[in-house]
C-alpha cells in the first residue's frame, strides 16, 4: 500500500473534480462536494488536511482508496 499523500484543500478539491465532484457550497472553513451518484464529500479548507482526517473521514466513507486519490493528484 503506497504512503498516504500530504495533500491541502486545494489540491484534495482538484482531485476531487477529476473524480466527478462539483463543488455545491462552502460553509465556515468546509467545503461541501456533491457526485453524480448522490456521495457528498466533506473537506476542511486547511492548508494540510491531517492523515487521520484524509482517510477515514473523507476517503473511507466515499469508497476512494489512497491509490485513486495519489493518481488523480499526480
Amino acid at each position: 500500500m503506497p504512503r498516504q499523500p500530504k495533500v491541502s484543500a486545494s489540491q484534495l478539491v482538484k482531485a476531487f473534480e477529476k473524480m466527478g465532484f462539483v463543488k455545491v457550497s462552502q460553509k465556515g472553513s468546509h467545503i461541501k462536494m456533491k457526485a453524480r451518484d448522490g456521495r457528498t464529500a466533506i473537506i476542511p479548507n486547511h492548508k494540510l488536511i491531517k492523515p487521520g482526517t484524509l482517510k477515514k473521514g473523507i476517503l473511507n466513507p466515499l469508497g476512494i482508496s489512497v491509490e485513486e486519490l495519489i493518481d488523480k493528484l499526480g
